[in-house]
C-alpha cells in the first residue's frame, strides 16, 4: 500500500497559499502528520480525501489516480473530519447498520458480524444500545472510527482527533489507534507532539504549506545531537534569555522557577548542560527555521 503525493498546491481565491508544492511517500502504518493550527494540515487532508481540488499536482494510491478518479479512491477511504455532524437520537447499532447499509453491505448477517466487530474494536460493544447522542467526545470520536471501518477502507485519513478529548479519553482513541494502523494506511493529522511521539513510525511536519521534515521521530531527534542544551533560570530572566539565545520550549518547576531549552550548534556558555533531543524539540527547531 503506498500513497503518493506530488508537487501538490492549493492556492484559494482569496491569494492564500494552503498547500505550496508538497510531496509525500506514505505506506502501511501509522503516518504522522504534524504542525500548528492554520499549517494547512486540514487542507492537504481534504485533498487527499478528494472534498475539493488542489491547483496543481497529483495523488495516487496504489494503482487509482487520486485526482482524476475520485469514486475509486472513496471506496477504500475511511475519512474521519475534526468536525463532524450532529448524531440522531438513535443506538450505536442501529445507526452504524444504518450507515453500513449506505455503504452497500445489503445482507443483514454480514452487517451484524461487521458491526459488532467494529464495535468491539473501538471499545463501544458495551454501550452499543445507547445513543450515539448522548455520548462523551471521546466515545464519538471512537464511534467515527467505527463507522468508517465498516467497509474495511484501504487508507484511512483522522484529522485533529484528539483535541478537545480528556486525558483517559485520548489515550482510549490512541489505542484503537494502534490497533487499526497496523492494517491500513492510516494518516493522523494533530498540532499534539506528545500524541505522534507515541503512534508513528512515519512523520511531516508542515507550516505554511509546505514540508519542513519528513522521516522518523528517531532519524529527526538524531539530526539534533549535541545541540540541544538545558537549564534552569528565573522567572525574570526569562525576556532576557530569550533575546540572546534560541529558546525552544520552556516549562515551569513547583519554585516558579523554568527550565528551558535551548537550540545552539555549540555550548551557549558553561551554565547550560547538553540534552538529549527529542521529538518536541525536532517539532520547535523545524518551525523556528521556516520563520
Amino acid at each position: 500500500m503506498s500513497l503518493k503525493i506530488s508537487g501538490l498546491t492549493k492556492t484559494y481565491k482569496n491569494g492564500v497559499k494552503a498547500l505550496d508544492n508538497v510531496n509525500l511517500e506514505i505506506g502501511k502504518g501509522m503516518f504522522g502528520l504534524l504542525g500548528p493550527n492554520g499549517a494547512g494540515k486540514s487542507s492537504l487532508m481534504r485533498t487527499i480525501a478528494t472534498l475539493q481540488t488542489p491547483s496543481s499536482g497529483s495523488v495516487t494510491f496504489n494503482d487509482i489516480n487520486v485526482l482524476e478518479d475520485k469514486n475509486a479512491l472513496r471506496r477504500v477511504l475511511g475519512y474521519l473530519p475534526q468536525e463532524f455532524g450532529v448524531y440522531p437520537n438513535m443506538s450505536a447499532e442501529t445507526l452504524l447498520d444504518y450507515f453500513a447499509q449506505l455503504k452497500g453491505i445489503t445482507k443483514k448477517d454480514e452487517r451484524k458480524k461487521i458491526i459488532t466487530e467494529v464495535l468491539t474494536l473501538t471499545n463501544l460493544y458495551d454501550v452499543r444500545s445507547k445513543s450515539v447522542s448522548g455520548y462523551s467526545g471521546g466515545m464519538k470520536q471512537r464511534f467515527g472510527i467505527a463507522q468508517l471501518l465498516l467497509n474495511n477502507p484501504q487508507l484511512i485519513i483522522v484529522d485533529e482527533p484528539t483535541a478537545g478529548l480528556d486525558p483517559a479519553e485520548r489515550h482510549r482513541f490512541l489505542n484503537v489507534l494502534r490497533e487499526i494502523g497496523a492494517n491500513h494506511t492510516v494518516i493522523f493529522s494533530t498540532h499534539i507532539v506528545d500524541d505522534v511521539r507515541e503512534l508513528c513510525n512515519e512523520i511531516a511536519i508542515l507550516n505554511g504549506g509546505k514540508i519542513l521534515f519528513e522521516g522518523t521521530p528517531t532519524s529527526g531527534e538524531e539530526l539534533l545531537e549535541g545541540k540541544i542544551w538545558r537549564r534552569t533560570i528565573e522567572r525574570a530572566e526569562f525576556d532576557e534569555y530569550n533575546q540572546k539565545h534560541n529558546i525552544l520550549s520552556s516549562n515551569f518547576n513547583p519554585d516558579n522557577t523554568l527550565n528551558i531549552r535551548v537550540y545552539s550548534d555549540a555550548q551557549p556558555n558553561e551554565t547550560f548542560i547538553q540534552a538529549k533531543p527529542i521529538l518536541e524539540d525536532v517539532y520547535f527547531v523545524s518551525l523556528k527555521k521556516d520563520n
